[in-house]
């Protein structure tokens, strides 16, 4: 891709497949009404983005989910709905990383949570001989640990700076138009990833 000298990935539904019709459907087999108002994609219910920002424990967001929602179920029960929605790390779309690392300076940017880290994390080791996914970053940022999140101007231009990058260089790739759109504000080149898309469909 011409005169693109980094790329920032999205994670969820660019590298690492997700399906959030399974945690929805989870939710609502347990009793939950109002998923949407809740989880929807690029928004997300107060709580949920005070959790994905690193403001609440684990703990509290699963009391939280359980107030807001009515549930009379167990942790356990909640996190394996939290967590049922992480799939697969495809190992075509690793080597892409691996291949992209040799010509681009390379970061991931994520809104995510600490229970989701754990899990994504514990399955990419168990798929790649326990390697780390951080390892095929220069750095990577998840929302709880940079205390931002997508799409705000603001965590986008906190990474710009760190890492001294020129936005007009630098390449935004994500499946969610709203964090493209906060993206652009930036100054970044978003790449919004469409349905029916993988990241094997970019010409870099």
């Amino acid at each position: 891709m011409q005169k693109i000298k980094n790329i920032i990935f999205d994670l969820g539904g660019v590298i690492l497949n997700i399906d959030n019709k399974l945690t929805e459907h989870a939710f609502i087999k347990l009793g939950v009404k109002n998923f949407h108002e809740i989880f929807g994609h690029g928004h997300a219910a107060s709580f949920v983005r005070d959790y994905e920002i690193g403001k609440i424990s684990d703990e509290r967001f699963i009391e939280e989910l359980k107030n807001i929602s009515g549930l009379l179920v167990s942790d356990e029960e909640i996190l394996a709905a939290w967590n049922i929605m992480l799939l697969d790390f495809p190992p075509e779309r690793i080597q892409l990383l691996n291949d992209l690392k040799k010509r681009y300076r390379l970061f991931l940017f994520s809104n995510t949570n600490a229970l989701h880290v754990v899990e994504l994390k514990k399955r990419y080791r168990q798929t790649f001989n326990n390697n780390e996914l951080d390892d095929h970053f220069e750095k990577a940022y998840y929302s709880q640990i940079l205390g931002m999140r997508k799409p705000d101007v603001e965590s986008f231009e906190f990474i710009i700076k760190e890492n001294n990058l020129i936005p007009a260089e630098t390449l935004f790739v994500d499946d969610a138009l709203i964090n493209i759109e906060g993206a652009n504000a930036a100054g970044l080149r978003g790449y919004f990833l469409e349905p029916g898309k993988t990241m094997l469909d970019i010409e870099f």
